[in-house]
């Protein structure tokens, strides 16, 4: 029996998350020990379990971090420990990605593995750009090369007579550093010198840019733009048609950096959100969601649900920490018995659908006091009512409620704690826009400066949004000049607000 373990060489693709493929996340869910490229996206190392052993190998611009014998060996070493290793490269581990002989170094020394194909940056940038490598008016066929060889070879092996074919969209990879001396060479070959070429920069990334020349302009053009790699080189008729055809570099949020300040395990739909629209999210929590000081007092309300005619949820995180609490008592969603549910917004009803009970109301406006007005109208003076909410949450909602004769227990069903990050102010910095959801993600942003003032003074110059009013409020009154409120006080409004507002013009 092979008591080794298994490499798999994983392509990440061109770096935007979503063209991750399902097997690619599959192995990376599963690995044991990570080695990781240079090119890799920061977001798709989130699906590496945090125990994880991660060792980055990366190569960019003439500084390795390790040679590619000592890759091989090490891929070698960890899965005879009996470890499940992952090779991850940027775009697909055969195409210029040294895979083929990282796949011959195990065959050879007896490890098992596989090979997960990942989408190339060779037709994934053009893409990206609006330039269709292929098109039956212009160029039917494509091929792609490289601009970098082997340095180590004799000479070249590169056939210029053969690339340059007016019919075929030519594709060059790692061709940046000499870019100059490939143009010529297409040109001394036959190709017109006002043949379309474009150069793309990050391609998939919200970092993407595309400068558009000829061969007999295009190392000028980049040279004039600063374009460094990563870089895609396009060459053919098929470049005309990024004028009709692009469509990333022009989504509302295309390039903006926006810092997510919620929950880490409420972030990732926001963050996912953001990279469709072609922004790059900044996902650094400032608060987590504890448990609650008086755990006994929410457990011992838990146990009598049946006793209140309503249970009011003010978050979603009251819904997810109540469920615990019933999971750990050994009971569902029948302990609710007779008693009515009621949300205080659409994502707090959908949490609590997804736990078998469904929202008997939802105000029209997502704030307290429009919940409180729509209870006070459906129940009767006496009635008891739970209001299961934060450690920390405003009094408006059981204060309104007791006012009109309802009787009222508030139960914290958890705390908001902040989180603090080394790297936080600089992220505020490398922003573009500061997104808020709750008061709470104010006060845990304001807690990873050295002051309020430091905080306010980041927060200058920047696109400030916030979910709703209350958030905007506490965000004014930390000093933050509050640019975005939406006006649906949902994520996706938040998102909408934010498309609405760098669309339009300055």
């Amino acid at each position: 029996m092979n008591r080794h373990g298994r490499v798999s060489l994983v392509g990440s693709g061109p770096g935007d998350p979503g063209l991750l493929t399902l097997r690619a996340v599959d192995a990376l869910r599963s690995a044991a020990v990570l080695l990781y490229d240079a090119l890799v996206a920061e977001p798709i190392l989130a699906f590496v379990p945090e125990d994880c052993e991660r060792i980055y190998v990366g190569k960019r611009g003439g500084a390795h971090a390790m040679a590619q014998s000592e890759i091989e060996s090490l891929m070698i070493a960890k899965a005879r420990e009996g470890k499940r290793v992952v090779r991850l490269k940027g775009g697909d581990p055969f195409v210029f990605g040294r895979g083929g002989e990282e796949a011959q170094r195990l065959h050879a020394a007896g490890i098992a593995f596989d090979v997960v194909p990942g989408i190339s940056s060779a037709i994934a940038a053009p893409a990206y750009a609006g330039i269709p490598v292929t098109h039956r008016d212009a160029n039917t066929a494509f091929t792609v090369a490289t601009g970098h060889e082997d340095p180590t070879k004799g000479s070249s092996t590169i056939d210029w007579q053969r690339l340059a074919d007016p019919h075929r969209t030519l594709v060059l990879l790692m061709s940046i550093g000499n870019l100059g001396e490939i143009a010529a060479r297409l040109c001394e070959a036959g190709l017109a010198g006002a043949t379309p070429v474009a150069v793309v920069q990050d391609g998939t990334r919200p970092s993407q840019r595309t400068v558009v020349g000829t061969l007999a302009s295009i190392a000028d053009d980049v040279a004039r733009a600063g374009v460094r790699a990563p870089a895609v080189v396009v060459v053919g008729e098929v470049v005309a048609l990024r004028q009709e055809l692009r469509w990333f570099d022009a989504l509302p949020l295309f390039g903006k950096r926006v810092l997510v300040t919620r929950p880490q395990h409420q972030a990732d739909d926001f963050a996912d959100a953001l990279l469709v629209n072609g922004a790059q999210p900044i996902c650094r929590p400032t608060i987590a969601i504890a448990p609650p000081h008086d755990v006994e007092s929410s457990r011992r309300a838990i146990q009598r649900l049946s006793e209140y005619a309503w249970i009011v949820f003010s978050s979603r995180n009251g819904v997810d920490a109540m469920f615990a609490q019933l999971d750990e008592l050994k009971r569902d969603a029948r302990a609710f018995g007779a008693c009515k549910a009621a949300a205080i917004g659409p994502a707090t009803a959908q949490a609590l659908h997804c736990h078998g009970v469904r929202a008997d109301l939802v105000p029209a406006s997502y704030v307290s006091e429009e919940l409180a007005q729509a209870l006070i109208a459906v129940t009767q003076p006496g009635e008891r009512l739970l209001v299961y909410r934060a450690q920390e949450a405003r009094d408006a909602l059981p204060r309104l409620l007791n006012e009109h004769g309802r009787e009222v227990e508030v139960v914290a069903g958890y705390s908001s704690v902040v989180r603090r990050h080394e790297d936080f102010v600089q992220r505020t910095a490398d922003a573009d826009i500061l997104t808020f959801t709750s008061a709470g993600t104010v006060a845990g942003f304001v807690a990873n400066f050295a002051d309020a003032s430091s905080a306010a003074a980041a927060a200058q110059g920047k696109v400030v949004a916030c979910i709703g009013p209350i958030t905007a409020a506490a965000a004014r009154d930390a000093g933050l000049p509050v640019t975005v409120v939406a006006a649906d006080y949902t994520v996706p409004g938040l998102l909408a607000a934010l498309q609405g507002a760098c669309s339009s013009p300055a």
